[in-house]
């Protein structure tokens, strides 16, 4: 139990249904939509639309999305909603032009947003109100205006610079020449025009007429190779997840081409060590560093799209890869060379988890990438497009090379944990390529130490910086911690930002009751009915 003579928040309690998002807003649509009947997929929907208004640097209806599904029969549903890239682009265009990597705020860097379609699927499959009744909170804020949080303003104000490189997102985003304050009223009439003609006209609403004209015209004037026949056809899938065992729990993950996969290793490593005692002490942190650090150098040279590239899956969660990487840790220095596996920044999103009256759970995560995406905004239907495309490497023969209709290594990754074949957890953590690391840590805070929900969220986080020597920490770790760090051989620097966001929910089916927790590093709370 945290000390009620100290800042913080408590873990939020129910009964019949719980839903826990970044944003107020947000967490708010989907309980009204639970109240209305809706279920937790429903709900997740509606919050999601929400947020890509009034949280409009995390995600949009320019981004990607996953889900993970789970009901009372055990059966785990898993959705990849990611986009691809267009079918006239290749690596080889892309080095001829002499790049070694795809600029941000580029045509280029957009690959066919997926989130629309992957919303519409679910809904069709699993929902249960009326598509229009999710979008109308979403429409209503867009429309009318919407107060800004103070976390979004203060990622606005960060990405001020971006925004004032694209004619069109500078119109909407910065009013008046700059970047709207906490409690500045803000609108975009023209998404609230494409909302409605998602609420009228399903996935077509997006992919064919005028908002993907609108899209793919503005993209080629920036010399981007998208087509309306790339719209068009644009599709997620429904995957079969992953999981592994941890502490007597299934922890599951939707596959590659996300990163679900590196947190399932970590936690395969995690688990050849013993956890007692103090949650922040420099040995467990030590472990935490180093099953990161091993994990992402496998992520780095085998994640990538299976469709088009073989992803060994049963390699890296095999047990004889957790021994093997757990054997490489040493406490008393730092690794100073990651393995060399055979054969070859965190950032913005938002995550939500619901849980209805039935014990449906939805575990559902959408993004554009980098705040505020790449940066570029279709004219006409105010559309925000992400960045996902920079995620792939112009590296010839690497897994993850761009290619035609590709999807890129993905970021965002939704969790959900089972006990005994029943929905226990959804769960998420917010922050780009922190994320696999988030969920471990999460997980292993929630199961090892015993730590409620809030108390698991609001603990000081650290991540190693892929592709660098270099661990981002917050400014809440004790000094003495990050000596000993620092002593060991790791490189700590100042995150500068905080790292990172969560959301869960838990099921006490002792009781019947919902524990759901929310993020102090952003706006949102959770809710229960």
């Amino acid at each position: 139990m945290r000390d009620f003579q100290k800042p913080g928040r408590s873990t939020v309690y129910a009964r019949e249904a719980m839903a826990a998002t970044s944003h107020p807003a947000a967490t708010l649509a989907a309980t009204d939509i639970l109240k209305a009947g809706g279920n937790a997929l429903d709900a997740a929907i509606a919050a999601c639309a929400v947020q890509c208004v009034v949280e409009p640097g995390s995600t949009g209806i320019g981004g990607d999305c996953f889900a993970l599904l789970a009901g009372e029969d055990g059966k785990v549903h898993a959705y990849n909603g990611s986009g691809r890239a267009p079918a006239a682009l290749t690596a080889a265009f892309l080095r001829d032009k002499g790049l070694t990597q795809i600029p941000r705020q580029s045509p280029h860097a957009v690959t066919v947003p997926g989130a629309v379609d992957a919303w519409t699927r679910l809904h069709a499959d699993h929902g249960r109100l009326p598509f229009a009744e999710l979008m109308a909170p979403a429409i209503h804020l867009a429309r009318h205006g919407y107060a800004v949080a103070p976390r979004v303003s203060y990622d606005w104000g960060r990405e001020a610079a971006l925004l004032a490189g694209d004619a069109n997102a500078a119109r909407v985003f910065l009013p008046e020449g700059r970047a709207p304050i906490a409690g500045d009223v803000h609108r975009q009439p023209e998404l609230a025009d494409t909302l409605e003609a998602i609420a009228r006209e399903g996935r077509d609403g997006f992919y064919k007429g005028a908002v993907a004209a609108d899209i793919v015209a503005y993209l080629n004037g920036l010399g981007g190779l998208h087509t309306r026949d790339d719209f068009a056809t644009a599709a997620g899938e429904y995957v079969e997840p992953i999981h592994t065992g941890f502490r007597g729990h299934d922890v599951y993950e939707c596959p590659p081409n996300g990163q679900g996969i590196i947190a399932l290793m970590i936690l395969n490593i995690l688990s050849r060590f013993p956890a007692e005692g103090d949650p922040l002490a420099v040995d467990r942190l030590h472990v935490e560093i180093e099953a990161t650090r091993l994990a992402y150098a496998a992520r780095d040279r085998f994640l990538a799209d299976p469709a088009q590239a073989g992803v060994p899956v049963d390699y890296l969660l095999s047990d004889t890869l957790a021994d093997e990487l757990a054997g490489l840790i040493r406490l008393d220095r730092a690794l100073t060379d990651m393995p060399a596996f055979p054969g070859g920044e965190h950032r913005d999103t938002v995550y939500i988890c619901v849980v209805d009256k039935d014990r449906n759970c939805a575990s559902f995560i959408n993004s554009i990438f980098h705040p505020y995406g790449a940066g570029l905004l279709a004219p006409r239907s105010g559309v925000l497009l992400h960045n996902r495309g920079q995620s792939f490497v112009l590296e010839a023969g690497h897994p993850n090379e761009l290619a035609p209709r590709k999807r890129p290594m993905h970021t965002i990754i939704p969790g959900m944990v089972l006990k005994d074949g029943k929905p226990f957890m959804p769960f998420g953590v917010m922050g780009g390529h922190y994320q696999a690391m988030g969920h471990a840590h999460f997980i292993s805070k929630v199961l090892d130490f015993g730590l409620d929900l809030q108390a698991a969220i609001d603990l000081p986080r650290l991540f190693p910086i892929p592709g660098t020597n270099d661990i981002e920490v917050e400014n809440n770790f004790a000094p003495e911690t990050l000596a000993e760090l620092r002593r060991r051989g790791f490189s700590l620097v100042p995150s500068g930002r905080p790292v990172g966001g969560a959301q869960a929910i838990r099921i006490d089916r002792a009781n019947g009751t919902l524990a759901g927790a929310s993020d102090p590093r952003k706006d949102g709370c959770a809710l229960g009915i």
